[in-house]
């Protein structure tokens, strides 16, 4: 299976298919609204308004798989919206680990084992994907997303 054969579910339980993306630039990353690397969503946010013009978008996953998000979708898509500014598309909260992860999550996994490993250790792992769906790059938690810049450049 490529990317775009992988469905996402939005925080009003409406399901799209990643194919709307095709041929754009994207970034995917697994987020939490109580975690301490929370402040990224900013960073994010920036990113996606400065490039999206130029064919960038940028998908937010909640994940309480590491017991730093609100109980809910919704709760957490408006707690990105009100503290952080986000208008980047938000999705339902999904595992991105273990048997129950988000397919999507083992996708970007099995595709980037050469960048980090399989494992997603923590909140903010951030996963860059061509204008053709391969996984180019894939950035630690604590990697601040300014440094995907000078790649998202290159790519768009």
């Amino acid at each position: 299976m490529k990317l775009y054969d992988y469905e996402a579910i939005l925080p009003s339980g409406e399901v799209y298919s990643l194919s709307r993306y095709q041929g754009k630039v994207i970034v995917i990353v697994n987020t939490a609204t109580k975690c301490g690397l929370a402040p990224q969503f900013e960073a994010l946010e920036k990113i996606y308004n400065d490039y999206k013009e130029n064919g960038l978008i940028v998908l937010g996953f909640p994940s309480n798989q590491f017991k730093q998000e609100t109980e809910n979708s919704k709760g957490a898509e408006e707690a990105c919206r009100l503290n952080y500014g986000v208008t980047f598309p938000m999705h339902q909260i999904s595992n991105v680990n273990g048997p129950h992860r988000n397919p999507i999550f083992g996708y970007l996994t099995s595709n980037s084992k050469a960048f980090l490993g399989e494992k997603i250790k923590w909140n903010f792992t951030k996963f860059l994907v061509d204008r053709q769906g391969n996984v180019v790059k894939r950035y630690s938690p604590k990697d601040r997303p300014e440094k995907m810049r000078k790649m998202i450049e290159e790519l768009l």
